[in-house]
């Protein structure tokens, strides 16, 4: 079993941002997961508390060959293509307790050029 190891004050963070911030099913929460190798991405519907769909099984291609940041950027384009796929194209976006910089800003950046509006 593997256990994330949270930085000092990234949970206050995240609750911070998370107490405002709620997704529906026609506004999606696009919630991004930055691990040290990849960045991870799904759409959340809050109120019934179901994931609407996912970047997981993709974002290890996605990030072949590429640094960090240019996959990031495509990982964001490969999710609002998927979205635009189940008709949803406005979302609340959530940086999960991560700067927004680097990687998280790559990723939403190629979600809003893949067509998503948050």
């Amino acid at each position: 079993m593997t256990r994330l190891i949270i930085k000092p004050g990234q949970l206050k963070r995240k609750l911070r941002v998370r107490s405002k911030l709620s997704g529906t099913a026609l506004r999606p929460r696009l919630s991004v997961f930055r691990s040290n190798k990849y960045v991870y991405g799904q759409l959340v519907d809050d109120v019934t508390g179901i994931t609407l769909l996912g970047l997981q099984a993709e974002v290890k291609a996605i990030h072949k060959g590429k640094n960090k940041v240019t996959a990031s950027f495509e990982a964001g384009k490969a999710l609002a293509a998927k979205a635009l796929e189940k008709n949803i194209s406005t979302v609340v976006f959530d940086r999960n307790g991560f700067r927004y910089h680097g990687r998280v800003k790559s990723f939403a950046d190629g979600a809003r050029e893949g067509g998503l509006k948050f």
